[in-house]
């Protein structure tokens, strides 16, 4: 099975790094709870957005290639079960 490119996701990852990186500088700097948490929050949001544009296009190419198998498709939905899960 090909497995679908994520790659345009890279530079919104890129961002999320710095912003990562920005929020460990802040702690280190001692700047105030609040500043620190909606950091941190963004981060989040942001992961959150790409989480589900790579669930999209799973479900769009992955999902949809198991269509034609019975069992395929019974493993892939158990797999995004499974994932949601966590």
């Amino acid at each position: 099975m090909k497995h679908s490119c994520h790659k345009e996701e890279i530079p919104s990852l890129n961002r999320i790094e710095g912003q990562v990186r920005g929020i460990a500088n802040m702690i280190n700097e001692e700047k105030y709870c609040i500043d620190i948490l909606n950091q941190i929050k963004a981060v989040r949001n942001a992961l959150t957005t790409i989480e589900g544009k790579i669930l999209k296009k799973h479900m769009k190419e992955c999902v949809k290639e198991a269509l034609n198998d019975e069992k395929g498709f019974d493993n892939k939905v158990e797999e995004i079960l499974k994932t949601l899960k966590r």
